[in-house]
């Protein structure tokens, strides 16, 4: 395998959205006239270049997001840096490698949000199967109007979905990890690698290092508090078994110690 990490848009936010943290995001007395801290809020995409087939996880922010997002009020909450006419976004990150959505065989969804699954659509082609988690779909084919939340219908539907039930091997070395709790049915991808180990690619089930702890730390969006935490622990779990390097859904200052194509790759 040939593991690149693909850059697919840089939102801004505000980090409370990403950590309620003591001291950070949630201020004491003593400091509460701080201004609020805005933070870089990375997305990325994963390809995989499998001897079975090319394999992305994750698809990144529309460049249309303004207008796509409008609607949601979320524009305003995080704005993407990356000028729309620029690179930086799916298309072009693929593009680097020599290769366009028609190179696709398996899309993995980690969950249907407007950050992750707004560019599935590309992939609409006879050859590409798109899969996600069961739960998700279920929960995500129940919207009805433009959007709930994070979910913008018009990202998704139409598209012929495949369930995904639980954990899941899809081919030999690529893992799906059932992580709930961010949404109905979030993902998490294990890659076990001959040369660099095991990679854990967290999505929204973990934002950020800080997140992570021990122990873990909540977040603002979070459909169910009880389940994320379970899905954390998971993962750290799976991680000190397989002493797997966890790269984190949305942490820009991890995201500078990665090897970001197309200039290094994982194998």
């Amino acid at each position: 395998m040939k593991v690149h990490v693909l850059s697919t848009g840089v939102m801004e936010t505000d980090l409370t959205w990403l950590l309620l943290q003591g001291g950070h995001t949630i201020r004491d007395r003593h400091h509460k006239n701080e201004p609020v801290v805005w933070r870089d809020c990375p997305t990325h995409a994963v390809l995989i270049e499998h001897p079975d087939g090319n394999i992305l996880w994750d698809t990144g922010v529309p460049r249309d997001w303004e207008e796509r997002w409008a609607p949601t009020g979320f524009h305003d909450f995080f704005p993407v840096r990356e000028p729309v006419d620029g690179p930086g976004y799916l298309d072009t990150s693929l593009a680097q490698l020599e290769m366009t959505s028609d190179d696709v065989d398996i899309l993995l969804l980690s969950h249907l949000h407007f950050d992750h699954a707004a560019n599935a659509k590309m992939f609409t082609n006879p050859k590409t199967r798109i899969l996600a988690q069961a739960d998700e779909i279920e929960g995500a084919n129940a919207i009805t109007g433009y959007s709930s939340g994070a979910h913008i219908v018009s990202d998704y539907d139409g598209l012929d979905l495949e369930a995904v039930h639980g954990d899941s091997e899809i081919v030999p070395g690529v893992s799906v990890i059932h992580t709930p709790g961010h949404t109905w049915g979030t993902m998490s991808l294990q890659l076990d690698l001959e040369n660099d180990g095991t990679k854990i690619f967290t999505s929204d089930a973990v934002y950020l290092q800080e997140s992570w702890g021990p122990p873990a730390v909540g977040a603002a969006i979070v459909w169910d508090n009880v389940r994320w935490l379970e899905s954390v622990e998971k993962l750290r779990g799976i991680a000190d078994r397989t002493g797997a390097e966890v790269i984190f859904g949305h942490d820009a200052e991890q995201r500078k110690s990665l090897r970001l194509a197309p200039d290094g790759y994982y194998s």
